[in-house]
């Protein structure tokens, strides 16, 4: 009787390390997939930031944002969560245009800028956009929307869905526009 209770003694024993040994296994994975999990948060981050952009040494616009993000995946962005302001001007230095907006994000290879969230454009007339999506595409200088928008002249409030206009903002279109309208006889 003697040789079975060692035997019962032994397989305690061998469970009982089994069963510690299984929790450093799963740490071990969990630290071997923290350790290769690929990261989803910026690689850049800034804040309280100033960007002036320049051509042929003009000042062209001036941007401020309160924090600006960088993330390289498939489609490398620039995301400004905490929105942005920007300042245009003429090659005198004037200002020509502005836009504001809660929130943005910026494509590399595209040159798109969103503008989402209260986005407002006012131009050199003092005609007021304003939307809650906004695309400024850059490479081919246009800003436009499919969204609802609202723009306020000196004498006239006119509503649409959509609109599109040069990136200045002086020359505007609203597809699909409503509201009131004054028509010369």
């Amino acid at each position: 009787m003697n040789t079975k209770r060692p035997i019962k003694t032994h397989t305690f024993l061998l469970l009982l390390a089994v069963i510690m040994v299984m929790p450093g296994c799963k740490s071990d994975l969990q630290t071997i997939d923290a350790i290769t999990r690929i990261d989803e948060g910026p690689i850049e981050s800034a804040f309280d930031i100033e960007i002036i952009y320049t051509d042929q040494a003009y000042v062209r616009m001036i941007l401020q944002a309160p924090q600006m993000d960088r993330y390289e995946h498939e489609k490398n962005y620039l995301e400004m969560p905490q929105g942005l302001n920007v300042v245009f001007y003429d090659t005198l230095m004037q200002q020509t245009s502005s836009m504001s907006a809660h929130y943005a994000i910026s494509y590399d290879e595209t040159e798109i800028i969103e503008a989402r969230d209260n986005v407002i454009v006012i131009n050199e007339q003092g005609e007021k956009l304003n939307t809650e999506q906004l695309i400024w595409d850059q490479a081919n200088r246009i800003i436009y929307s499919e969204k609802f928008v609202r723009i306020t002249t000196e004498d006239e409030v006119t509503y649409g869905e959509g609109f599109r206009a040069d990136e200045r903002f002086d020359t505007w279109e609203i597809t699909n526009p409503r509201g009131t309208f004054r028509v010369q006889e």
